[in-house]
């Protein structure tokens, strides 16, 4: 069974089947859930200032 991956910008869980695979020059792999946290990601946002975000609410302490 495929498993879980977590979004590289905003932190959710990605399910099977869905979601976006991107690969730098690097080699590196980063899976997005949307368009919203690629575009983000490519326009170097902080996921910790976006109050939507997983990441936000982990630095801020929210649920």
């Amino acid at each position: 069974m495929p498993k879980l991956r977590e979004c590289s910008f905003c932190g959710y869980k990605i399910p099977p089947g869905t979601g976006l695979l991107f690969v730098k020059n690097d080699g590196t792999l980063l899976y997005f859930c949307s368009r919203k946290c690629r575009i983000s990601y490519m326009r170097k946002r902080n996921p910790i200032k976006l109050k939507w975000t997983r990441k936000y609410r982990k630095a801020k302490s929210k649920k």
